[in-house]
């Protein structure tokens, strides 16, 4: 049997069976190791070595929940919340309108997070933890706020040639088609996966309208209650909260690193006195403790997908579905869309995905005869996929991070398995349909 194949089932399997993700992965990774025929000092050598690859990452996390926690601080967040909780109130405003509202709110929140204000995740655990009470309130399904997170934070950088989706479009979609002999102009690349980016509208469209429309119960003592709560000094805290925000984001656009960019504003934070001098080493401490877990999972992940290569089954499991596909494009399309989601689904990374897949799908659709932009958007899509709707991707931990404040939402059953069902079952279907009319 593939190692890869069982080495991802076997993860996914365990985390369904509410197993730590961490030590999925881990188990998950000696059994691919073990099953490709590495001895168990090979396959531990292959998941240390993978696991430098996510200190950055990892790093990163803790910073922004520093800068997440310092935002809290100031009473910024509290602010917000009772703006809405006083709408809430209001006799005009229903309880629906109020709930698309906040539900529209967050969407562009999640868009703007990877083009606009490319900060990624680091919104959510500063955004959402404040809006539990009026979720709760609503009896909103925190299912269907985590597949509008999902479909922002995975959505935008398919489709939208800005910030990070620059960098996954051009830096690392366009460029690793070209290293693989794929000639094509850069432009064209955003087109191509327009169709597959509106199966992720349409499974965006199915879990608010339909899957997750019904009202939720869920229990509100855990929640603070921010209506009673007072925020001295409220323009200078928005002032500087917006400061913050504003100079955090030119760091990290400038630097291109998200470590400078979350010190960056909790330095803001503390200088101007919103944040007290004596308070940093709680904010960073509360910063890593709100990440850690979400850390651990991204180095473990590169660990993971460290065993993957070196058991030498991903080019066997390429190999063997070429030998099925012959000169048949609908389902050369289809595996190659389902090996793809295999490969990514381990990883968690699309990002990290791409490279690997591109050097063995781009020959394959040449030889098979798919024109360029197809093979963009196979390739494009095939990196996509698993990214919504993997246990380690950050596109499903990052919308954990805030709706598991309280302990009411479960990563694997209201983060992963939604997403994977909205997202990834429309994406195989609409990147199968690219690849054969483009």
């Amino acid at each position: 049997m593939n190692a890869v194949v069982v080495g991802v089932l076997l993860m996914l399997i365990l985390t369904l069976f509410r197993v730590n993700v961490i030590v999925a992965m881990v188990l998950a990774a000696i059994a691919s190791g073990l099953l490709a025929g590495l001895s168990l000092t090979a396959t531990v050598e292959a998941f240390n070595s993978g696991l430098s690859g996510g200190a950055e990452i990892a790093l990163s996390y803790a910073m922004l929940g520093a800068f997440a926690v310092a935002i809290s601080k100031s009473g910024l967040t509290i602010l917000l919340a009772q703006k809405l909780l006083k709408m809430m109130h209001h006799e005009d405003t229903s309880d629906t309108f109020l709930s698309y509202a906040i539900m529209t709110v967050i969407l562009f929140c999640g868009l703007s997070s990877q083009n606009l204000i490319p900060v990624h995740i680091a919104f959510i655990p500063i955004l959402i933890p404040p809006l539990l009470g009026i979720f709760n309130k609503l009896r909103l399904d925190r299912r269907a706020i985590a597949c509008i997170l999902t479909f922002g934070l995975a959505t935008a950088y398919m489709v939208l040639p800005y910030g990070f989706g620059s960098i996954y479009l051009f830096n690392i979609l366009h460029l690793n088609l070209e290293e693989n002999a794929l000639i094509i102009d850069k432009s064209l690349v955003p087109q191509a996966m327009i169709i597959p980016a509106l199966g992720m509208l349409i499974g965006l469209f199915v879990a608010v309208f339909i899957s997750y429309r019904d009202k939720r119960e869920y229990d509100t003592t855990h929640i603070n209650n921010t209506h009673d709560l007072n925020v001295e000094n409220q323009h200078r805290v928005v002032l500087v909260g917006v400061l913050a925000i504003v100079l955090s984001l030119l760091a990290q656009y400038m630097s291109q690193s998200m470590i400078l960019g979350g010190l960056v504003g909790v330095v803001v934070f503390t200088v101007f006195g919103v944040v007290k001098w004596l308070e940093n080493q709680d904010v960073f401490s509360k910063g890593v403790a709100m990440m850690a877990m979400i850390g651990f999972i991204m180095i473990s992940a590169q660990g993971f997908a460290e065993v993957m290569k070196a058991t030498g089954h991903i080019n066997t499991l390429v190999e063997s579905t070429a030998s099925v596909i012959g000169d048949n494009k609908a389902l050369a399309a289809f595996l190659i869309l389902l090996v793809g989601l295999m490969i990514t689904m381990g990883i968690g990374s699309s990002f990290s995905t791409v490279p690997i897949i591109a050097a063995l799908f781009v020959p394959l659709c040449m030889e098979i005869g798919f024109s360029p932009m197809a093979t963009v958007a196979l390739v494009g899509t095939a990196g996509a996929l698993g990214d919504a709707g993997s246990p380690a991707s950050d596109s499903t931990l990052g919308p954990t991070s805030g709706l598991n404040v309280d302990g009411q939402h479960d990563h694997i059953w209201d983060s992963v398995v939604p997403t994977f069902v909205h997202f990834n079952i429309p994406l195989v279907i609409f990147g199968w349909i690219a690849a054969l009319v483009l």
